[in-house]
């Protein structure tokens, strides 16, 4: 019975020691990524991009180890940096994740909208040279309706002239009379809720 007792006691406690070594790992690999993630945000600040880059790349596997707060944080500065330094392709699913997070960051849906008109833009200029060309109409009509809400977005939270003449040019270019027309109802709704800062 002593000995029953005893070697009960031993695994409780050998359990209660891998529990507390695996919580310690746990805790010590969140502090190391957030020790990464706060020299990231030192690396952006003082202009060092292609480090600040590289950092956030090593960052993105263990990601989930931050905060949900700095992670959007995260997500939109390191899409931030590769928006300005042309790689449109690393930048987009990253804002992508920011706007599902937080859907009414038009900061956000201001740099999807313009990163999406590229490639509408080549296509437009491509359709010039060919009218006729129904594919190459559908696709851009494709590209376009992919830009115009997050540029809407941003539009009703942070209007601009210029951005508005491009929207509505954008429409007429796609014949979508419908989409203008409401065009100013659907502002006015969006404009009611927005956020320009995201915080940790």
């Amino acid at each position: 019975m002593y000995l029953y007792l005893t070697m009960s006691k031993r695994i409780f406690l050998l359990i209660i020691m891998l529990f507390t070594a695996a919580f310690t790992y746990a805790q010590t690999k969140a502090d190391a990524v957030y020790e990464k993630y706060a020299n990231f945000n030192l690396l952006r600040l003082d202009g060092k991009t292609p480090d600040a880059i590289k950092l956030g790349e090593d960052i993105l596997p263990d990601v989930e180890q931050l905060p949900a707060k700095s992670r959007i944080s995260f997500y939109n500065g390191l899409a931030k940096l590769y928006e300005d330094d042309d790689e449109s392709k690393e930048a987009i699913p990253l804002y992508e994740k920011v706007v599902a997070a937080q859907p009414n960051f038009y900061v956000a849906h201001r740099a999807l909208g313009y990163l999406f008109l590229k490639p509408a833009d080549e296509l437009y200029d491509k359709l010039q040279l060919s009218p006729g060309d129904t594919d190459l109409a559908a696709q851009y009509k494709a590209a376009v309706q992919k830009a115009l809400p997050h540029l809407e977005k941003a539009q009703a939270c942070d209007p601009s002239d210029e951005t508005l003449e491009l929207i509505k040019r954008l429409y007429v270019n796609i014949h979508d009379d419908a989409g203008l027309q409401s065009l100013s109802k659907r502002l006015a709704a969006m404009s009611k809720n927005c956020l320009d800062i995201l915080t940790d």
